[in-house]
Protein backbone atom coordinates (compact mmCIF):
# COMPACT_ATOMS: atom_id res chain seq x y z
CA UNK A 1 0.00 0.00 0.00
CA UNK A 2 1.53 3.34 -1.01
CA UNK A 3 0.83 5.47 2.47
CA UNK A 4 2.81 8.44 1.33
CA UNK A 5 3.99 10.57 -1.55
CA UNK A 6 6.48 13.38 -1.33
CA UNK A 7 7.54 15.58 -4.50
CA UNK A 8 9.77 17.89 -4.73
CA UNK A 9 10.92 19.65 -7.78
CA UNK A 10 8.92 18.06 -10.79
CA UNK A 11 7.41 19.50 -13.80
CA UNK A 12 4.75 22.35 -12.26
CA UNK A 13 5.07 20.84 -8.48
CA UNK A 14 7.84 22.68 -6.23
CA UNK A 15 7.19 20.80 -2.95
CA UNK A 16 4.25 17.90 -2.47
CA UNK A 17 3.24 15.76 -0.32
CA UNK A 18 0.89 13.06 -0.64
CA UNK A 19 -1.05 10.79 2.06
CA UNK A 20 -3.18 8.18 0.61
CA UNK A 21 -5.67 6.02 2.62
CA UNK A 22 -6.43 2.33 2.34
CA UNK A 23 -9.22 1.24 0.42
CA UNK A 24 -10.25 3.07 -2.56
CA UNK A 25 -8.50 6.58 -3.33
CA UNK A 26 -10.19 9.27 -6.11
CA UNK A 27 -8.16 12.47 -7.77
CA UNK A 28 -10.11 14.44 -9.66
CA UNK A 29 -9.54 18.08 -11.41
CA UNK A 30 -9.42 19.75 -14.27
CA UNK A 31 -8.02 18.89 -17.49
CA UNK A 32 -4.04 20.17 -17.78
CA UNK A 33 -4.36 20.75 -12.97
CA UNK A 34 -1.96 17.99 -12.99
CA UNK A 35 -3.03 14.95 -12.34
CA UNK A 36 -0.90 13.14 -15.10
CA UNK A 37 2.06 15.27 -13.63
CA UNK A 38 1.51 13.21 -10.18
CA UNK A 39 1.64 9.93 -12.40
CA UNK A 40 4.58 10.88 -13.95
CA UNK A 41 6.71 11.58 -10.91
CA UNK A 42 5.24 7.94 -8.96
CA UNK A 43 6.78 6.55 -12.17
CA UNK A 44 10.17 7.86 -11.50
CA UNK A 45 10.05 5.74 -8.01
CA UNK A 46 8.78 2.59 -10.45
CA UNK A 47 11.92 2.69 -12.70
CA UNK A 48 11.22 5.36 -15.73
CA UNK A 49 13.58 7.37 -17.41
CA UNK A 50 14.28 10.69 -15.85
CA UNK A 51 14.57 14.09 -17.79
CA UNK A 52 15.90 17.06 -16.17
CA UNK A 53 13.98 19.23 -18.22
CA UNK A 54 10.95 18.92 -16.68
CA UNK A 55 12.48 20.21 -13.48
CA UNK A 56 10.01 22.95 -11.80
CA UNK A 57 13.40 24.59 -11.26
CA UNK A 58 16.16 23.85 -13.39
CA UNK A 59 19.20 24.87 -10.88
CA UNK A 60 18.03 22.42 -8.00
CA UNK A 61 17.42 18.24 -7.91
CA UNK A 62 14.19 16.22 -8.71
CA UNK A 63 13.36 14.13 -5.60
CA UNK A 64 10.71 11.73 -5.37
CA UNK A 65 9.68 9.57 -2.52
CA UNK A 66 7.19 6.77 -1.40
CA UNK A 67 6.39 5.54 1.70
CA UNK A 68 4.29 1.90 1.22
CA UNK A 69 3.23 -0.46 3.74
CA UNK A 70 4.24 -4.09 2.09
CA UNK A 71 3.61 -6.95 4.69
CA UNK A 72 1.92 -9.63 3.84
CA UNK A 73 3.45 -9.28 -0.37
CA UNK A 74 5.58 -12.08 0.28
CA UNK A 75 8.87 -9.71 -0.11
CA UNK A 76 11.23 -10.75 2.14
CA UNK A 77 12.79 -12.85 -0.53
CA UNK A 78 13.59 -10.15 -2.80
CA UNK A 79 15.00 -8.05 -0.36
CA UNK A 80 17.29 -11.02 0.97
CA UNK A 81 18.36 -11.81 -2.82
CA UNK A 82 19.36 -7.82 -3.43
CA UNK A 83 20.88 -7.38 0.13
CA UNK A 84 18.41 -4.95 1.29
CA UNK A 85 16.68 -4.13 4.63
CA UNK A 86 13.78 -5.81 5.06
CA UNK A 87 10.92 -3.45 6.47
CA UNK A 88 7.35 -3.44 7.04
CA UNK A 89 7.33 0.18 5.89
CA UNK A 90 9.39 0.88 3.15
CA UNK A 91 10.60 3.92 1.28
CA UNK A 92 11.50 4.32 -2.20
CA UNK A 93 13.39 7.35 -3.08
CA UNK A 94 14.75 8.67 -6.59
CA UNK A 95 16.84 11.49 -6.67
CA UNK A 96 17.80 13.24 -10.29
CA UNK A 97 20.42 15.80 -10.49
CA UNK A 98 19.80 19.28 -13.06
CA UNK A 99 22.76 17.30 -15.13
CA UNK A 100 20.15 14.55 -15.49
CA UNK A 101 22.33 12.05 -13.21
CA UNK A 102 20.14 9.83 -11.42
CA UNK A 103 20.21 7.88 -7.84
CA UNK A 104 18.12 5.54 -6.71
CA UNK A 105 17.25 4.06 -2.82
CA UNK A 106 15.31 1.18 -1.13
CA UNK A 107 15.46 2.00 2.59
CA UNK A 108 18.07 4.39 1.97
CA UNK A 109 20.69 1.85 0.21
CA UNK A 110 21.70 2.71 -2.46
CA UNK A 111 20.28 0.40 -5.68
CA UNK A 112 20.47 0.54 -9.51
CA UNK A 113 17.41 1.44 -11.46
CA UNK A 114 16.62 -2.20 -12.51
CA UNK A 115 16.86 -2.86 -9.06
CA UNK A 116 14.15 -0.42 -8.06
CA UNK A 117 12.18 -1.29 -10.56
CA UNK A 118 11.73 -4.96 -9.89
CA UNK A 119 10.38 -3.53 -6.65
CA UNK A 120 8.28 -1.09 -7.61
CA UNK A 121 6.53 -3.21 -10.17
CA UNK A 122 5.19 -5.89 -7.31
CA UNK A 123 4.03 -2.75 -5.39
CA UNK A 124 2.14 -0.74 -7.61
CA UNK A 125 0.17 -1.58 -11.39
CA UNK A 126 -0.60 2.02 -12.98
CA UNK A 127 -3.73 0.87 -15.77
CA UNK A 128 -4.82 3.41 -18.43
CA UNK A 129 -6.71 2.71 -21.71
CA UNK A 130 -3.64 2.69 -23.61
CA UNK A 131 -1.56 0.72 -21.31
CA UNK A 132 -3.42 -2.52 -20.86
CA UNK A 133 -0.37 -4.46 -22.08
CA UNK A 134 -0.06 -6.96 -19.63
CA UNK A 135 -3.80 -8.18 -20.10
CA UNK A 136 -2.41 -10.27 -23.12
CA UNK A 137 0.87 -11.59 -21.61
CA UNK A 138 0.61 -15.34 -21.25
CA UNK A 139 2.31 -14.95 -17.99
CA UNK A 140 -0.46 -12.82 -16.91
CA UNK A 141 -3.45 -15.02 -17.96
CA UNK A 142 -1.75 -18.15 -16.26
CA UNK A 143 -1.72 -15.90 -13.24
CA UNK A 144 -5.41 -15.38 -13.42
CA UNK A 145 -6.24 -19.06 -14.12
CA UNK A 146 -3.67 -20.08 -11.05
CA UNK A 147 -5.18 -17.04 -8.79
CA UNK A 148 -8.99 -18.48 -8.85
CA UNK A 149 -7.76 -22.37 -9.25
CA UNK A 150 -6.20 -21.54 -5.83
CA UNK A 151 -2.89 -23.79 -5.34
CA UNK A 152 -0.57 -21.58 -4.11
CA UNK A 153 0.50 -24.34 -2.27
CA UNK A 154 1.35 -26.79 -4.90
CA UNK A 155 2.54 -24.44 -7.28
CA UNK A 156 5.11 -22.85 -5.11
CA UNK A 157 6.49 -26.52 -4.24
CA UNK A 158 6.31 -27.19 -7.64
CA UNK A 159 8.52 -24.06 -8.55
CA UNK A 160 10.89 -24.78 -5.82
CA UNK A 161 10.99 -28.75 -7.13
CA UNK A 162 11.67 -27.39 -10.77
CA UNK A 163 14.52 -25.08 -10.33
CA UNK A 164 16.27 -27.89 -8.45
CA UNK A 165 15.45 -30.26 -11.38
CA UNK A 166 17.31 -27.91 -13.52
CA UNK A 167 20.35 -27.92 -11.59
CA UNK A 168 20.33 -31.91 -11.82
CA UNK A 169 19.97 -31.21 -15.98
CA UNK A 170 22.77 -28.55 -15.73
CA UNK A 171 24.79 -30.67 -13.46
CA UNK A 172 23.93 -33.90 -15.76
CA UNK A 173 25.28 -31.84 -18.58
CA UNK A 174 28.74 -30.83 -17.42
CA UNK A 175 29.35 -34.57 -15.79
CA UNK A 176 28.43 -35.92 -19.41
CA UNK A 177 30.77 -33.64 -21.32
CA UNK A 178 33.42 -34.09 -18.66
CA UNK A 179 33.08 -37.95 -18.91
CA UNK A 180 33.07 -37.46 -22.51
CA UNK A 181 36.37 -35.74 -22.68
CA UNK A 182 37.83 -37.67 -20.05
CA UNK A 183 37.70 -41.08 -22.11
CA UNK A 184 39.01 -39.03 -25.02
CA UNK A 185 41.96 -38.20 -23.17
CA UNK A 186 42.30 -41.46 -21.04
CA UNK A 187 45.39 -42.77 -22.92
CA UNK A 188 47.05 -39.69 -22.38
CA UNK A 189 45.60 -38.85 -19.09
CA UNK A 190 47.25 -42.65 -17.99
CA UNK A 191 50.65 -42.12 -19.22
CA UNK A 192 51.20 -38.34 -17.42
CA UNK A 193 49.49 -40.04 -14.23
CA UNK A 194 52.10 -43.34 -15.12
CA UNK A 195 54.79 -40.73 -15.32
CA UNK A 196 54.49 -38.85 -12.03
CA UNK A 197 53.58 -42.07 -9.82
CA UNK A 198 57.12 -43.54 -11.26
CA UNK A 199 58.25 -40.60 -9.89
CA UNK A 200 57.45 -41.54 -6.30
CA UNK A 201 57.60 -37.38 -5.60
CA UNK A 202 57.71 -36.32 -1.86
CA UNK A 203 56.36 -32.63 -0.98
CA UNK A 204 59.66 -31.65 0.62
CA UNK A 205 62.18 -33.75 -1.14
CA UNK A 206 63.47 -30.95 -4.05
CA UNK A 207 65.24 -28.84 -1.12
CA UNK A 208 66.36 -31.55 0.73
CA UNK A 209 68.12 -33.12 -2.52
CA UNK A 210 69.40 -29.46 -4.05
CA UNK A 211 70.88 -28.93 -0.06
CA UNK A 212 72.56 -32.15 -0.38
CA UNK A 213 74.16 -31.44 -3.71
CA UNK A 214 75.34 -28.29 -2.63
CA UNK A 215 77.02 -30.03 0.37
CA UNK A 216 78.61 -32.58 -2.02
CA UNK A 217 79.90 -30.15 -4.84
CA UNK A 218 81.42 -28.28 -1.96
CA UNK A 219 82.70 -30.60 0.68
CA UNK A 220 86.76 -30.51 -0.16
CA UNK A 221 85.85 -26.39 0.81
CA UNK A 222 83.18 -27.71 3.93
CA UNK A 223 85.98 -30.06 4.85
CA UNK A 224 89.05 -27.67 4.87
CA UNK A 225 87.71 -24.91 6.32
CA UNK A 226 85.94 -27.21 9.57
CA UNK A 227 89.20 -28.69 10.17
CA UNK A 228 90.98 -24.81 10.18
CA UNK A 229 88.06 -23.82 12.69
CA UNK A 230 88.64 -26.78 14.93
CA UNK A 231 92.89 -26.23 14.75
CA UNK A 232 91.89 -23.04 15.61
CA UNK A 233 89.75 -23.58 18.99
CA UNK A 234 91.63 -26.51 19.89
CA UNK A 235 95.07 -28.08 18.55
CA UNK A 236 96.88 -25.13 17.54
CA UNK A 237 99.71 -24.01 20.36
CA UNK A 238 97.82 -20.88 20.66
CA UNK A 239 94.20 -22.90 20.55
CA UNK A 240 91.33 -20.18 21.51
CA UNK A 241 90.27 -22.87 23.87
CA UNK A 242 93.55 -23.26 25.86
CA UNK A 243 94.10 -19.27 26.16
CA UNK A 244 90.55 -18.92 27.37
CA UNK A 245 91.19 -21.64 29.91
CA UNK A 246 94.71 -19.80 31.23
CA UNK A 247 92.62 -16.78 31.26
CA UNK A 248 90.38 -18.34 33.68
CA UNK A 249 93.30 -19.51 35.66
CA UNK A 250 94.26 -15.90 36.50
CA UNK A 251 90.65 -15.18 37.31
CA UNK A 252 90.20 -17.59 39.58
CA UNK A 253 93.25 -16.73 41.48
CA UNK A 254 91.93 -13.29 42.12
CA UNK A 255 88.29 -13.63 42.32
CA UNK A 256 88.93 -13.58 46.60
CA UNK A 257 89.90 -10.23 46.47
CA UNK A 258 86.51 -9.22 44.34
CA UNK A 259 83.27 -10.89 44.04
CA UNK A 260 83.13 -9.33 40.88
CA UNK A 261 85.72 -10.74 39.60
CA UNK A 262 83.86 -14.17 40.65
CA UNK A 263 81.42 -13.88 38.53
CA UNK A 264 83.36 -12.79 35.46
CA UNK A 265 85.04 -16.48 36.14
CA UNK A 266 81.67 -18.15 36.78
CA UNK A 267 80.58 -16.69 33.25
CA UNK A 268 84.03 -17.22 31.41
CA UNK A 269 83.61 -20.93 32.49
CA UNK A 270 80.32 -21.36 30.97
CA UNK A 271 81.52 -20.00 27.70
CA UNK A 272 84.41 -22.35 27.87
CA UNK A 273 82.04 -25.27 28.15
CA UNK A 274 80.01 -24.01 25.47
CA UNK A 275 82.97 -23.35 23.01
CA UNK A 276 84.09 -26.94 23.71
CA UNK A 277 80.72 -28.14 22.60
CA UNK A 278 81.16 -25.98 19.14
CA UNK A 279 84.39 -27.73 18.82
CA UNK A 280 83.27 -31.26 19.29
CA UNK A 281 80.48 -30.43 16.25
CA UNK A 282 82.87 -29.24 14.28
CA UNK A 283 85.00 -32.24 14.34
CA UNK A 284 82.10 -34.46 13.99
CA UNK A 285 81.41 -32.51 11.11
CA UNK A 286 84.11 -32.99 9.46
CA UNK A 287 84.48 -36.35 9.77
CA UNK A 288 81.37 -36.87 8.13
CA UNK A 289 82.16 -34.52 5.32
CA UNK A 290 83.36 -36.65 2.66
CA UNK A 291 83.74 -36.16 -1.15
CA UNK A 292 81.03 -38.13 -3.00
CA UNK A 293 81.05 -38.24 -6.66
CA UNK A 294 78.45 -41.44 -6.62
CA UNK A 295 75.90 -39.62 -4.53
CA UNK A 296 75.93 -36.85 -6.08
CA UNK A 297 75.48 -38.03 -9.87
CA UNK A 298 72.41 -39.85 -8.25
CA UNK A 299 71.09 -36.82 -6.79
CA UNK A 300 71.93 -35.02 -10.05
CA UNK A 301 70.03 -37.68 -11.87
CA UNK A 302 67.00 -37.51 -9.19
CA UNK A 303 67.07 -33.68 -9.50
CA UNK A 304 66.84 -33.92 -13.02
CA UNK A 305 63.94 -35.94 -13.10
CA UNK A 306 62.46 -33.29 -10.61
CA UNK A 307 62.82 -30.43 -13.27
CA UNK A 308 61.65 -32.14 -16.31
CA UNK A 309 58.50 -32.62 -14.60
CA UNK A 310 58.08 -29.72 -13.44
CA UNK A 311 59.34 -27.75 -17.07
CA UNK A 312 56.45 -30.17 -18.60
CA UNK A 313 53.55 -29.13 -16.50
CA UNK A 314 54.84 -26.01 -16.64
CA UNK A 315 55.52 -25.54 -12.07
CA UNK A 316 58.14 -25.21 -9.96
CA UNK A 317 57.32 -27.06 -6.94
CA UNK A 318 56.70 -30.52 -6.01
CA UNK A 319 53.66 -29.88 -4.30
CA UNK A 320 51.98 -28.62 -7.75
CA UNK A 321 53.39 -31.19 -9.48
CA UNK A 322 51.38 -33.85 -6.79
CA UNK A 323 48.38 -31.40 -6.94
CA UNK A 324 48.08 -32.33 -10.96
CA UNK A 325 48.86 -36.02 -9.98
CA UNK A 326 45.62 -36.31 -7.84
CA UNK A 327 43.73 -34.22 -10.72
CA UNK A 328 45.27 -37.03 -13.57
CA UNK A 329 43.83 -39.58 -11.05
CA UNK A 330 40.18 -38.10 -10.77
CA UNK A 331 39.69 -37.59 -14.51
CA UNK A 332 40.70 -41.48 -15.04
CA UNK A 333 38.45 -42.36 -12.44
CA UNK A 334 35.97 -40.24 -14.09
CA UNK A 335 36.83 -41.93 -17.43
CA UNK A 336 36.61 -45.22 -16.12
CA UNK A 337 33.70 -44.56 -13.42
CA UNK A 338 32.13 -41.73 -15.02
CA UNK A 339 29.30 -43.57 -16.62
CA UNK A 340 27.87 -45.22 -13.05
CA UNK A 341 27.62 -41.20 -12.14
CA UNK A 342 25.80 -40.47 -15.06
CA UNK A 343 23.38 -43.50 -14.90
CA UNK A 344 22.99 -42.85 -10.95
CA UNK A 345 21.70 -39.06 -11.89
CA UNK A 346 20.22 -40.08 -15.03
CA UNK A 347 17.63 -42.45 -12.35
CA UNK A 348 17.86 -39.24 -9.87
CA UNK A 349 16.43 -36.46 -12.58
CA UNK A 350 13.93 -39.46 -14.08
CA UNK A 351 12.34 -39.71 -10.79
CA UNK A 352 12.60 -36.47 -10.31
CA UNK A 353 10.41 -35.70 -13.37
CA UNK A 354 7.95 -37.83 -12.75
CA UNK A 355 7.07 -36.52 -9.68
CA UNK A 356 7.31 -33.30 -11.13
CA UNK A 357 4.72 -34.45 -14.07
CA UNK A 358 2.73 -36.03 -11.23
CA UNK A 359 2.48 -32.25 -9.50
CA UNK A 360 2.03 -30.75 -12.71
CA UNK A 361 -0.74 -32.98 -13.82
CA UNK A 362 -2.47 -31.69 -10.45
CA UNK A 363 -2.01 -28.57 -11.73
CA UNK A 364 -3.67 -28.72 -15.02
CA UNK A 365 -6.04 -30.28 -13.30
CA UNK A 366 -7.08 -27.74 -11.19
CA UNK A 367 -6.65 -24.94 -13.90
CA UNK A 368 -9.26 -26.50 -15.75
CA UNK A 369 -11.88 -27.25 -12.96
CA UNK A 370 -11.30 -23.19 -12.59
CA UNK A 371 -11.67 -22.02 -15.81
CA UNK A 372 -15.51 -22.21 -16.08
CA UNK A 373 -15.99 -20.17 -13.39
CA UNK A 374 -13.28 -17.47 -14.24
CA UNK A 375 -15.31 -17.12 -17.81
CA UNK A 376 -18.10 -16.93 -15.84
CA UNK A 377 -17.26 -14.46 -12.81
CA UNK A 378 -15.55 -11.95 -15.81
CA UNK A 379 -18.30 -12.47 -18.22
CA UNK A 380 -20.87 -11.14 -15.61
CA UNK A 381 -18.90 -8.09 -14.33
CA UNK A 382 -18.49 -6.98 -17.85
CA UNK A 383 -22.21 -7.18 -17.87
CA UNK A 384 -22.91 -5.08 -15.28
CA UNK A 385 -20.54 -2.59 -16.83
CA UNK A 386 -21.79 -2.02 -20.16
CA UNK A 387 -20.34 -4.84 -22.07
CA UNK A 388 -23.33 -7.76 -21.89
CA UNK A 389 -22.33 -8.83 -25.23
CA UNK A 390 -19.05 -9.95 -24.48
CA UNK A 391 -17.61 -13.11 -24.62
CA UNK A 392 -14.71 -14.96 -23.55
CA UNK A 393 -13.00 -18.51 -23.51
CA UNK A 394 -10.21 -19.28 -21.41
CA UNK A 395 -7.83 -22.22 -23.62
CA UNK A 396 -5.47 -24.29 -21.50
CA UNK A 397 -3.61 -26.36 -23.91
CA UNK A 398 -0.06 -28.10 -22.77
CA UNK A 399 3.37 -27.67 -23.83
CA UNK A 400 4.42 -30.16 -26.45
CA UNK A 401 8.18 -31.07 -27.55
CA UNK A 402 10.22 -33.26 -28.11
CA UNK A 403 11.13 -35.29 -24.78
CA UNK A 404 14.80 -33.56 -23.77
CA UNK A 405 16.79 -33.94 -20.61
CA UNK A 406 15.63 -30.17 -20.01
CA UNK A 407 12.34 -31.05 -19.10
CA UNK A 408 9.57 -33.34 -20.89
CA UNK A 409 8.17 -36.94 -20.01
CA UNK A 410 7.02 -38.01 -22.99
CA UNK A 411 6.12 -35.18 -25.44
CA UNK A 412 4.91 -32.78 -22.54
CA UNK A 413 7.00 -30.51 -21.83
CA UNK A 414 7.90 -29.24 -18.32
CA UNK A 415 8.32 -25.93 -17.36
CA UNK A 416 8.39 -22.65 -14.90
CA UNK A 417 4.70 -23.32 -14.20
CA UNK A 418 4.13 -26.70 -15.01
CA UNK A 419 2.84 -28.12 -18.53
CA UNK A 420 0.38 -25.98 -19.17
CA UNK A 421 -0.02 -22.63 -21.46
CA UNK A 422 -3.00 -20.49 -21.35
CA UNK A 423 -4.41 -18.33 -24.02
CA UNK A 424 -7.72 -15.75 -23.35
CA UNK A 425 -9.59 -15.00 -26.64
CA UNK A 426 -12.12 -12.26 -26.60
CA UNK A 427 -14.73 -10.23 -28.49
CA UNK A 428 -16.56 -7.80 -26.80
CA UNK A 429 -19.23 -7.73 -29.90
CA UNK A 430 -22.18 -10.33 -30.46
CA UNK A 431 -21.91 -12.60 -33.36
CA UNK A 432 -18.22 -11.93 -34.11
CA UNK A 433 -15.37 -14.15 -33.45
CA UNK A 434 -13.22 -14.78 -30.59
CA UNK A 435 -9.74 -13.86 -31.04
CA UNK A 436 -6.86 -12.50 -28.89
CA UNK A 437 -7.60 -9.38 -26.57
CA UNK A 438 -5.42 -6.72 -28.01
CA UNK A 439 -7.31 -7.67 -31.52
CA UNK A 440 -10.42 -7.11 -31.04
CA UNK A 441 -11.04 -4.90 -28.14
CA UNK A 442 -10.64 -1.05 -27.76
CA UNK A 443 -8.87 1.21 -25.33
CA UNK A 444 -11.67 1.47 -23.17
CA UNK A 445 -13.31 -2.39 -23.55
CA UNK A 446 -9.78 -3.59 -22.62
CA UNK A 447 -9.79 -1.27 -19.27
CA UNK A 448 -13.02 -2.34 -18.16
CA UNK A 449 -12.04 -6.43 -18.76
CA UNK A 450 -8.76 -5.55 -17.05
CA UNK A 451 -11.15 -3.97 -14.04
CA UNK A 452 -13.04 -7.32 -13.77
CA UNK A 453 -9.95 -9.31 -14.05
CA UNK A 454 -8.31 -7.67 -11.09
CA UNK A 455 -11.52 -7.80 -8.73
CA UNK A 456 -11.62 -11.34 -9.82
CA UNK A 457 -8.05 -11.99 -8.36
CA UNK A 458 -8.05 -9.98 -5.51
CA UNK A 459 -10.65 -11.98 -4.17
CA UNK A 460 -8.05 -15.24 -3.77
CA UNK A 461 -4.46 -13.48 -3.65
CA UNK A 462 -2.34 -10.40 -2.18
CA UNK A 463 -2.49 -7.59 -5.12
CA UNK A 464 -0.01 -4.46 -5.10
CA UNK A 465 -2.00 -0.94 -5.11
CA UNK A 466 -3.52 -0.75 -8.33
CA UNK A 467 -4.07 3.13 -9.95
CA UNK A 468 -6.72 3.90 -13.15
CA UNK A 469 -5.49 6.34 -15.10
CA UNK A 470 -9.00 7.63 -16.78
CA UNK A 471 -10.05 3.86 -17.31
CA UNK A 472 -13.36 5.04 -17.54
CA UNK A 473 -12.94 7.21 -20.49
CA UNK A 474 -15.71 6.15 -22.80
CA UNK A 475 -18.57 5.21 -20.39
CA UNK A 476 -21.54 6.92 -18.31
CA UNK A 477 -24.42 6.87 -16.76
CA UNK A 478 -25.48 3.44 -15.50
CA UNK A 479 -22.34 1.96 -16.52
CA UNK A 480 -20.16 4.75 -14.84
CA UNK A 481 -22.29 3.42 -11.70
CA UNK A 482 -21.67 0.05 -12.27
CA UNK A 483 -17.76 0.73 -12.95
CA UNK A 484 -17.64 2.85 -9.46
CA UNK A 485 -19.09 -0.27 -7.71
CA UNK A 486 -16.35 -2.50 -9.27
CA UNK A 487 -13.49 -0.32 -8.14
CA UNK A 488 -15.44 -0.18 -4.94
CA UNK A 489 -15.88 -3.97 -4.25
CA UNK A 490 -11.96 -4.38 -5.45
CA UNK A 491 -11.13 -1.89 -2.78
CA UNK A 492 -12.38 -4.14 -0.53
CA UNK A 493 -9.28 -6.34 -0.47
CA UNK A 494 -6.33 -3.52 -2.05
CA UNK A 495 -5.47 -0.19 -2.47
CA UNK A 496 -7.09 1.47 -5.36
CA UNK A 497 -6.17 4.72 -6.33
CA UNK A 498 -8.38 6.05 -9.25
CA UNK A 499 -8.19 9.24 -11.53
CA UNK A 500 -11.32 10.26 -12.84
CA UNK A 501 -14.04 12.60 -14.40
CA UNK A 502 -16.77 10.27 -13.84
CA UNK A 503 -18.62 11.84 -10.39
CA UNK A 504 -20.19 8.56 -10.72
CA UNK A 505 -17.11 6.90 -9.62
CA UNK A 506 -15.79 9.85 -7.88
CA UNK A 507 -18.54 9.23 -5.17
CA UNK A 508 -17.82 6.01 -4.45
CA UNK A 509 -14.40 6.75 -2.97
CA UNK A 510 -13.67 6.46 0.85
CA UNK A 511 -11.09 9.17 0.64
CA UNK A 512 -11.04 12.41 -1.91
CA UNK A 513 -8.21 14.29 -3.21
CA UNK A 514 -8.65 17.57 -5.47
CA UNK A 515 -5.98 18.54 -7.79
CA UNK A 516 -5.75 22.38 -8.86
CA UNK A 517 -3.38 24.66 -10.16
CA UNK A 518 -2.24 27.58 -7.88
CA UNK A 519 -2.02 31.16 -10.10
CA UNK A 520 -2.29 33.57 -6.94
CA UNK A 521 2.33 33.40 -7.27
CA UNK A 522 4.03 34.96 -9.86
CA UNK A 523 4.84 31.02 -11.25
CA UNK A 524 2.09 27.94 -11.60
CA UNK A 525 2.57 25.57 -9.62
CA UNK A 526 0.57 22.57 -9.09
CA UNK A 527 -1.39 21.48 -5.50
CA UNK A 528 -3.21 18.90 -4.21
CA UNK A 529 -5.49 18.19 -1.24
CA UNK A 530 -7.39 16.76 0.58
CA UNK A 531 -11.70 17.13 -0.02
CA UNK A 532 -13.78 16.86 3.27
CA UNK A 533 -17.55 16.12 3.19
CA UNK A 534 -18.66 19.17 2.22
CA UNK A 535 -16.38 20.17 -0.13
CA UNK A 536 -16.86 16.42 -1.43
CA UNK A 537 -20.51 17.68 -2.42
CA UNK A 538 -19.33 20.60 -3.87
CA UNK A 539 -16.70 18.88 -6.26
CA UNK A 540 -19.43 16.02 -7.51
CA UNK A 541 -21.88 19.09 -8.13
CA UNK A 542 -19.04 20.71 -10.28
CA UNK A 543 -18.30 17.56 -11.92
CA UNK A 544 -22.35 16.95 -12.47
CA UNK A 545 -23.21 20.22 -13.98
CA UNK A 546 -20.04 23.00 -13.95
CA UNK A 547 -17.95 25.92 -11.74
CA UNK A 548 -21.63 26.66 -10.94
CA UNK A 549 -23.87 23.85 -10.00
CA UNK A 550 -27.21 24.68 -9.34
CA UNK A 551 -29.26 22.90 -6.21
CA UNK A 552 -30.32 19.91 -8.17
CA UNK A 553 -26.64 19.39 -9.02
CA UNK A 554 -25.74 19.54 -5.02
CA UNK A 555 -29.10 17.21 -4.02
CA UNK A 556 -27.92 14.93 -6.93
CA UNK A 557 -24.04 15.40 -5.46
CA UNK A 558 -25.62 14.73 -2.25
CA UNK A 559 -27.63 11.35 -3.55
CA UNK A 560 -24.48 9.88 -5.16
CA UNK A 561 -22.56 10.29 -1.79
CA UNK A 562 -24.98 8.89 0.23
CA UNK A 563 -25.39 11.75 2.53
Amino acid sequence: MLKQLNITNYALIDNLQISFDAGLNILTGETGAGKSIILGALSLILGQRAESRYFFNQQKKCVIEGTFTIEGFHLRSFFEENDLDYETETVLRREISADGKSRAFVNDTPVNLNTLKALGEKLIEIHSQHATLEINNPLFQLLVVDAAARHDDLLSSYQTKFRAYKKLITQLKQLTEESDKAKADLDYYQFQFDELEKAALAEDEQEQLEQELYTLNNADDIKRNLTGAYYLMQDSETAALMQLREAGQQLSATEKFNPAIGELYQRLSSSIIELKDIAAEIESLEQQTHTNPVRADEVNTRLSVIYNLQKKHRVSTNAELLAIQGDLSDKINQAIFGDEAIEKLQKQIAAEQQELHDMATQLSANRSKAIPAIEQQVLQTLSEMGMGNSALKIELSQTRGHNSPSGGLGDVVLGDNGIDQVRFLFTANKGHALAEMSKVASGGELSRLMLSIKSLIARYTALPTIIFDEIDTGVSGEVAHKVGQIMEQLAQNLQVITITHLPQIASKGQSHYFVYKDDETDITRTRIRQLNDAERITEIAKMLSGDKPGDSAVQNAKELLGV
